[in-house]
């Protein structure tokens, strides 16, 4: 009906999610097969845009050509405009993880803006943007998890109706990005970026561009304890939400939230050794949590209130 080759574009999707995320691949094995086939669908393309964005494959470092064959950003940020709108627009990009889109927004209710919400996060990275204050910080996780978040729950069937679950979603891809955001302190600086508040690292003498500085390490402890502390806020939340579910969406939803959220309670755990090296979890620790959230998602969740700051304060125009 739709002119797309499904199964080509699922096994391709399969591909990505294995080489680009062991914890999401872990995770989305747990699904019902049509939802898993889908979420893989969706991560090809969120994992192909991030490439394009960084020049990388599969979130590793890609291996260039020439010096000076590397485009600019803007051009980057072109490039995933144009094969995205096209995807939308269900035309061939030629592209599996972008045909992977245009296929899914005609199987499950994906909207232009929540797509377009998304690509906001790139240009925030082409733009050499830096988050001046706390909200800033978070608006940057809502573009490029927060509201991945809330595709993900689409993919779900949660229905555009369903508000609070969805503003629930989006506040687990925020603490997930939360975590990455200080677990990749070094790599970020590598790039020249710094996702902490410039607000932040001002009240802690940390002099911007200087913040991977041996010097600077002990005062750095402080700031990342506090982005954990609205990471585990913001999961809180999620967790209350993941009731609303299927059960086998709750499992598997509930099990990277462990995933994730370990990877920022042993960068917290580490204090100033937190960067020696990059943190992640082998395969029998991923497999505690998996069963961990077995038993959670069993039980009643605990009440939890909505963050602060949630999906329609961080949209744009919002703060």
């Amino acid at each position: 009906m739709t002119g797309y080759d499904r199964p080509a574009l699922v096994a391709a999707a399969r591909q990505s999610i294995r080489k680009g995320s062991k914890s999401f691949a872990a995770a989305s094995r747990l699904f019902d097969r049509t939802t898993r086939e889908r979420v893989w669908l969706l991560y090809a393309w969120c994992r192909a845009c991030d490439d394009i964005a960084d020049e990388q494959e599969h979130g590793r470092a890609a291996v260039h050509g020439p010096i000076g064959t590397r485009l600019a950003p803007e051009n980057r940020l072109a490039t995933i405009r144009t094969l995205t709108e096209l995807a939308v627009a269900g035309e061939r990009t030629g592209t599996p993880a972008f045909d992977a889109l245009g296929l899914l927004m005609r199987e499950v209710a994906l909207t232009r803006a929540m797509v377009e919400d998304v690509l906001a996060g790139f240009a925030l990275d082409t733009g050499d943007w830096r988050p001046r204050s706390e909200a800033d910080m978070l608006r940057y996780c809502y573009h490029v998890a927060g509201a991945v978040g809330v595709m993900m729950a689409a993919v779900m069937g949660v229905p555009a109706s369903d508000e609070d679950t969805l503003d629930r979603a989006c506040d687990l891809g925020i603490a997930f990005q939360l975590g990455n955001i200080v677990r990749d302190v070094w790599e970020d600086d590598a790039q020249g970026r710094c996702y902490l508040p410039v607000e932040w690292l001002v009240e802690a003498d940390i002099p911007p561009g200087e913040v991977t500085k041996p010097h600077y390490r002990q005062a750095l402890v402080p700031l990342v304890a506090r982005a954990c502390a609205l990471a585990r806020e913001y999961e809180a939340s999620a967790r209350a939400g993941a009731a609303q579910l299927a059960f086998r969406q709750r499992w598997a939803v509930l099990s990277a939230a462990n995933i994730y959220g370990a990877i920022a309670r042993k960068v917290e755990g580490l204090g100033s050794h937190a960067w020696d090296h990059r943190v992640s979890t082998g395969m029998a620790e991923k497999a505690a949590l998996v069963m961990a959230a077995l038993g959670e998602a069993r039980r009643d969740p605990s009440p939890a209130p909505h963050p602060a700051l949630s999906r329609h304060d961080l949209r744009p125009g919002t703060i």
